[in-house]
């Protein structure tokens, strides 16, 4: 996986969602990066991490390659913080390697097996059918579905580019369902509601109140079932790193002085 790391002090992972990739932390990290060494990971398929094939236990690799840049960067503990499926990640890391975990964060956490891929990316899923529509699919994701989701941010445009980049060129519809073809939910997804309840860490779980695409409902049943845990709920569409990053910073920089425990997550010496 690629990763992108600045600043320093106690450790911040950040993972990103469908289909984004880490630019989409950027507005946070530069707020955090003066108090915190941020991390934050392209995962497979998007950014620049090369796409990997999906299959059985395929959240569970992520999770080992995870704890494999972990163990690279001489982190001892650190706090976690995903968006949309990086929640998903975010918790199944959580799950396998708790220990090294000292707070997390969830955004517009798509978590449920419920869970219902945007109408667009759905058609995209479905054999012979995703890749007849693939080019249209692709140009009215992109040109119209992403833009409007962004809303009027002044760097809506270049962010559109960055998330796009990995499925420009003539055969990029075809990456782009490829990799949108990541599994069922209701396969994926159904142990989640399981193990929750013991993941241990301090947690803070935001909800955007104009999200079109993750329902409160999530947000809420994730707050109930993960023990030490509490939610807010912003003045945000689904992208709220991108809509609310200076609240979102200073949110999450309260919430880890105040949770973390005392020297968890500095590098090993």
């Amino acid at each position: 996986m690629h990763l992108v790391c600045c600043g320093s002090g106690d450790p911040i992972l950040f993972i990103h969602g469908m289909p984004t990739n880490s630019r989409l932390w950027s507005g946070i990290i530069e707020r955090l990066c003066g108090r915190y060494t941020c991390f934050a990971v392209d995962l497979p398929g998007l950014g620049k991490s090369p796409r990997i094939p999906y299959g059985p236990g395929y959240l569970r690799a992520l999770a080992d390659q995870i704890e494999e840049l972990r163990v690279k960067h001489n982190v001892e503990k650190w706090h976690i913080v995903g968006h949309d499926a990086g929640s998903a990640v975010a918790v199944h890391y959580a799950c396998y390697f708790q220990q090294h975990v000292d707070c997390m964060a969830l955004l517009s956490p798509a978590l449920f097996p419920e869970l219902k891929p945007y109408f667009l990316i759905e058609s995209l899923r479905k054999p012979i059918l995703g890749e007849l529509l693939a080019p249209v699919v692709q140009a009215v994701f992109w040109k119209i579905a992403m833009r409007r989701a962004l809303e009027n941010n002044e760097e809506r445009d270049e962010i559109v580019e960055d998330f796009h980049e990995p499925f420009s060129g003539f055969a990029g519809p075809w990456q782009f369902m490829r990799t949108m073809r990541w599994g069922q939910p209701a396969q994926i997804l159904a142990d989640v509601p399981a193990f929750l309840p013991q993941l241990s860490m301090p947690t803070l779980i935001f909800h955007g109140s104009r999200d079109a695409a993750i329902p409160e409902t999530f947000a809420r049943r994730a707050s109930s079932l993960i023990p030490n845990s509490s939610m807010v709920t912003l003045d945000s569409g689904h992208f709220i790193p991108i809509h609310q990053p200076g609240l979102v910073a200073s949110s999450l920089a309260q919430f880890f002085d105040n949770q973390s425990t005392p020297r968890a997550g500095m590098p090993l010496a």
